[in-house]
């Protein structure tokens, strides 16, 4: 069993409240230190009670299976002796309504773009069994109920 924490701070300051009117902005603070600004999306609470340039807590969904999914995917090209030199995603979050009728983050489109060295590179057919081996590990996609579909070029 691992444990996993974040710290996660709001502070109202001289906002009225009660109004419904307050800043959506905190903190989210990590035990490396590192502290990133967050805010509900300007989708979810219009601005300017969000903050547009704060990471949301959609987004951070979204990254962090794209990034799992990666360092996953990292993993098993190597140990199969191919070199990666680049991997991007342009990973994106669709929020719909569940089954049961609520908003609900539905599904998750990754989009990995690759780029090997040398002559040794995977083929189609390999970098898909490597993306779904990379899925079926990924710790996040098993913990969320969306479905997760990879787009591979």
């Amino acid at each position: 069993m691992h444990q996993y924490q974040a710290k996660i701070a709001w502070e109202r300051g001289q906002q009225a409240f009660t109004d419904n009117k307050y800043s959506r902005a905190h903190q989210w603070e990590f035990d490396g230190g590192l502290t990133v600004p967050a805010s509900s999306s300007p989708l979810s609470v219009p601005l300017p009670m969000s903050e547009a340039g704060n990471v949301d807590p959609e987004e951070a969904l979204v990254a962090a299976l794209s990034s799992c999914h990666m360092l996953f995917y990292l993993s098993f090209v190597a140990q199969r002796g191919y070199v990666l030199d680049q991997y991007q995603d342009l990973a994106v979050g669709i929020m719909d309504k569940n089954a049961q009728g609520k908003p609900a983050i539905t599904r998750i489109h990754l989009r990995p773009r690759e780029r090997y060295a040398g002559e040794h590179q995977p083929g189609l057919q390999e970098r898909e069994e490597l993306h779904h081996m990379a899925h079926e590990q990924c710790y996040i996609a098993n913990s969320i109920h969306a479905e997760v579909i990879v787009e591979i070029e």
